[in-house]
């Protein structure tokens, strides 16, 4: 049986390697993404769209969880991005909310502030310092 947090993972493995149908299939139809760095994007498709655009823009992008935690239909993650921005290699880690509907993502809270022009420089406000940020042990 998949785990949410199977699919989870596979979300980010399509988000780094796969087509905008690879990334669309782990949503419902409805499904939405609320970011702090932009508008919502609304529908499988237009977030399979735009994770195909996000992976284009930053040379090398991967995307990889670094903890999940569970409960019911939803999950709180901890992420990190690599990549490469005029020439230099950076990371960049977050969080995020997820919402499921069956096996299927139906809604994803953002919470992370980049400077686009300075990835490296990690994100604004984020507690990196700050253990158990989402109940797990570090």
């Amino acid at each position: 049986m998949t785990t949410h947090e199977d699919q989870i993972r596979s979300y980010f493995e399509a988000c780094t390697s796969g087509s905008d149908e690879d990334v669309a299939k782990h949503f419902t139809d409805d499904a939405v993404i609320y970011d702090t760095n932009h508008s919502p994007i609304v529908s499988a498709g237009s977030i399979g769209k735009f994770w195909n655009q996000i992976r284009t823009k930053w040379t090398g992008a991967r995307w990889v969880v670094e903890r999940v935690v569970e409960s019911g239909e939803s999950a709180a993650i901890e992420w990190m991005m690599e990549g490469e921005h005029l020439g230099e290699s950076f990371s960049v880690r977050g969080s995020e909310h997820y919402s499921f509907q069956g096996n299927l993502i139906e809604e994803i809270r953002q919470y992370w502030i980049f400077d686009p022009q300075s990835p490296g420089g990690g994100l604004i406000g984020y507690p990196y310092e700050q253990h158990n940020r989402i109940g797990s042990h570090d």
